[in-house]
């Protein structure tokens, strides 16, 4: 009897193909008419062929009891989240270090609202992942908690469940990745904020209550997209990085997740003679260090992370030799590289998901130290700044340090774990500078009498400026190198094989 002819064989087909595209075309061309994809699209584009296991597939909503089982297979297919184990990035990383979880919310399903057996679902892979040691990826697109499960009768207010304690207590366990098209509102905001990443397109909207709850609340009426729009969640940090569409942002969360799976074995690199030449004569001039920073990695492997949040302070990752490596970086042409409150706190809380996942850290440091004054204060600068200090104090990953000009103060200091002597190889460029306050500062405080004495205006000007030139010599690279405050000064062109023998001294191979 041919196997096809089973009726029992025919009747689980005809129920498993009423989950898939081909059979809802009316919610799938709904999807593409936005310019958006489907979940089970969004499914195949991010994992290897073939990779994908299923769980759940056969869930409906809990509604049997005011809607027809029949029509709830097919417009509630798997209640609403697509789940299961996969690879991502097998061909450059092998089998064993891209085996991943998925886990993909289907707005198409009642507006991708969190439903009883999406909950239960929701579970099984944080379960999993906590078992297995899996990274996970999700896609957080829907409109928070579901209220039309009637078949649920054992519940008031269903706030006894677990996901969303099981999807943050992965925290520090495995990675996590949250993606976002469209509107994420209420219980799916949750989510995407609790992942250690976040990656959204620009036609998202994200906030922790959509407009029914807002109305509700008596806080008044707003569209959709008033609500978390990505302007404003780019610009407050809760989204690290900014997608152009669903592929995009596909193909981003392939490249973090990466960093996280191991070393690859194909890569190439600029020629490193062009550091020689990247930081300007003039100590006053700022100058591009994203130019070091892409020429010191790998080519196309540096990903940046919160681009326009706390913009002193560049994150990110990178690899070199294929191996993955952690950056934190002064920008100079943000406040000079000075670290105020909202990079430090960025920073902070980069440190930590690195050391959580044994990425080793490179410092690429040019500050003239903490950003200071009234102003700064406001921003909670002294309890965000420490806790720069609490976070570099906590690493246990090797943090090696390159000076590339200015070193000073506090701020230098938290940018190399807290204290000079704490990274594996501490090491400045030639153009390196370094004192307990930028220098001008420290003339005008340490020699205010001599300066105020001088009664005329260019003679003072010149005074000033001999003084600081002495300071700096005083404090110029080789002289703390010949102090033992450094490791070493080095030539620029040289700087990615000393990190490289840092960290293969570190084990970090």
């Amino acid at each position: 009897m041919d196997s096809d002819s089973r009726p029992e064989l025919h009747s689980w087909r005809e129920r498993r193909d009423r989950t898939l595209d081909e059979y809802r075309s009316a919610a799938r061309d709904k999807r593409h008419s936005k310019g958006y994809r489907t979940a089970r699209e969004n499914v195949a584009d991010l994992t290897d062929e073939g990779s994908f296991q299923e769980y759940g597939q056969l869930a409906v909503a809990a509604q049997r009891s005011r809607r027809d089982y029949e029509e709830l297979q097919s417009s509630t297919a798997a209640d609403g989240i697509i789940t299961g184990t996969c690879t991502i990035n097998r061909e450059q990383l092998g089998e064993k270090n891209s085996r991943a979880i998925i886990i993909v919310n289907d707005y198409a399903v009642l507006a991708g609202t969190q439903g009883f057996f999406h909950h239960k679902k929701l579970d099984r892979m944080c379960e999993l992942a906590r078992e297995l040691r899996l990274p996970v990826v999700m896609y957080t697109e829907g409109g928070g908690g579901r209220p039309g499960d009637t078949d649920v009768t054992t519940q008031i207010a269903g706030l006894n469940i677990d996901s969303f304690h099981t999807w943050a207590a992965l925290g520090g366990q495995v990675p996590r990745i949250a993606v976002n098209n469209g509107y994420c509102f209420a219980g799916n905001a949750a989510l995407f904020g609790c992942a250690d990443f976040t990656i959204a397109t620009r036609n998202s909207w994200i906030g922790m209550a959509g407009p029914a709850m807002i109305t509700g609340g008596g806080l008044g009426d707003f569209h959709p997209t008033e609500i978390g729009p990505i302007e404003v969640q780019e610009k407050n940090g809760v989204v690290d990085i900014v997608a152009d569409d669903e592929a995009h942002a596909t193909a981003l969360a392939r490249q973090l997740l990466s960093y996280f799976q191991g070393p690859a074995t194909q890569w190439s690199a600029r020629p490193q003679e062009a550091l020689r030449e990247m930081i300007p004569e003039d100590r006053r001039w700022a100058y591009p260090v994203r130019q070091v920073i892409e020429t010191l990695a790998d080519e196309g492997s540096f990903l940046e992370l919160q681009r326009i949040y706390g913009r002193s302070i560049i994150t990110g990752f990178l690899r070199m030799e294929g191996r993955p490596v952690a950056l934190i970086a002064n920008d100079c042409q943000q406040m000079g590289g000075a670290v105020d409150a909202e990079s430090a706190r960025k920073a902070a809380r980069f440190l930590r998901i690195c050391n959580a996942f044994d990425l080793p850290l490179l410092s690429l440091t040019d500050t003239p130290g903490f950003m200071v004054g009234p102003a700064s204060e406001e921003q909670a600068a002294v309890r965000h700044m420490g806790d720069l200090f609490l976070a570099g104090a906590a690493m246990r990953v090797p943090i090696v340090a390159i000076f590339l000009r200015k070193g000073y103060g506090l701020g230098a200091m938290a940018m190399t774990g807290g204290s000079f002597v704490r990274p594996v190889y501490a090491a400045s460029w030639p153009t390196g500078e370094f004192g307990g306050m930028g220098l001008e500062g420290a003339v005008r405080l340490g020699f205010s009498k001599e300066l105020e004495a001088v009664q005329d205006a260019a003679e003072r000007e010149a005074l000033f400026d001999k003084l600081v030139s002495q300071a700096y010599e005083a404090g110029k690279a080789t002289e703390a190198a010949a102090h033992l405050e450094l490791d070493a000064v080095i030539d620029p062109a040289e700087t990615r094989a000393v990190i490289l023998r840092a960290l293969a001294a570190a084990g970090k191979r």
